[in-house]
């Protein structure tokens, strides 16, 4: 993977991770519940569940890639087309709600944080989706598929590895006030809007 197009990875896969979700809801619940050192192994839980997706998807995507190089690139643009969408999506959302806090006692054991983490995300069937349209921007089919997947996997993994730990839940008690107001999520709905439909845009363009 050459260096221009791994930093646009590191950059893109850091987008994903600071995007409020699933999993940064489940981190900063368990290090208000369980505490800051603890959430790890929930954290850690959401990249198997991250790892099972990225080989489903490369599985499929090799497959492609081998039989028809031109149906690739009209999933890659599509895919860039659905990183549009989602930012479009996101940015007209209304505010939700306030999350409601996982019960999770501080005598949990590591295994059961571990267990909630991995569910959380690997029961999310958009995932596979954003997956598919994420994954084939970062591929070159006309060089070695399994160093290139190896090399995207273990980056969004440690990235979202560390903002998970240390933005989500370091930061859990502020950040979580600035979510449950509506005007704080129509902030992170524009901004993370935009920031999406900038990505899909300039995927497309420098592949």
């Amino acid at each position: 993977m050459q260096f221009s197009l791994w930093l646009a990875l590191a950059g893109a896969g850091a987008l994903i991770s600071f995007t409020p979700g699933a999993g940064a809801i489940n981190t900063m619940s368990n290090s208000l519940n369980a505490g800051f050192r603890r959430s790890i192994w929930g954290i850690l839980g959401q990249q198997a569940a991250l790892v099972v997706h990225v080989l489903i998807v490369a599985l499929g995507v090799g497959v492609l890639v081998a039989s028809s190089p031109v149906a690739f690139n009209v999933i890659r643009y599509a895919g860039a087309a659905y990183l549009v969408y989602l930012g479009v999506r996101q940015f007209l959302s209304k505010p939700a709600a306030a999350q409601e806090q996982a019960a999770t006692l501080r005598s949990e054991p590591a295994w059961s944080i571990f267990r909630r983490g991995f569910w959380v995300n690997l029961l999310n069937p958009k995932a596979i989706v954003f997956f598919l349209a994420f994954t084939p921007q970062f591929i070159r089919p006309e060089q070695p598929l399994f160093t290139q997947y190896a090399v995207l996997t273990a980056t969004i993994v440690v990235i979202d590895i560390l903002v998970m730990w240390f933005f989500f839940a370091a930061a859990a008690r502020s950040f979580q006030r600035v979510t449950s107001t509506e005007r704080g999520q129509l902030v992170l709905s524009r901004v993370f809007g935009v920031l999406f439909v900038g990505v899909g845009i300039l995927l497309a363009l420098i592949h």
